[in-house]
């Protein structure tokens, strides 16, 4: 399928992606947590951490179109980095739902993937996967 520079196709198609992503994220949280006895909070470290991977792959293979940055490593270290705030959200949002809250974490990941989800999804899209002003 050809990559499409509409923002509407981007974003469904990172939304697609992102929902692959966050099943594998899900099921090592809940693997991790269930039958391996982690704290749900570094459970939530390891599924963010893998689905991160599996958004940049697929980011910079299908869904955006357009790329910021010719030098893999430069792109990687800044997907790195909204990455790293996207996981300190996690972290926090997840506290926040899970301890102040006294929500289930697993609903607190559905709560959580969305706001963080929104923030992923502009960064990338800002920082990342648009052609720079002066390249226009």
């Amino acid at each position: 399928m050809e990559k499409n520079g509409k923002v509407f196709i981007q974003l469904f198609r990172y939304f697609f992606s992102g929902g692959i992503a966050f099943v594998v994220d899900y099921a090592i949280l809940f693997i991790c947590k269930e039958y391996f006895g982690f704290h749900y909070l570094l459970a939530t470290v390891l599924g963010f951490s893998v689905g991160l991977l599996i958004t940049y792959l697929m980011s910079i293979f299908w869904v955006f179109d357009k790329r910021r940055f010719n030098n893999r490593q430069t792109e990687f270290l800044i997907f790195a980095v909204i990455g790293a705030v996207g996981l300190v959200l996690t972290y926090l949002f997840m506290k926040f739902f899970t301890d102040f809250l006294s929500v289930h974490y697993l609903v607190s990941k559905i709560f959580t993937t969305i706001i963080v989800f929104v923030w992923n999804f502009t960064a990338k899209k800002l920082f990342l996967f648009s052609i720079k002003k002066t390249d226009r």
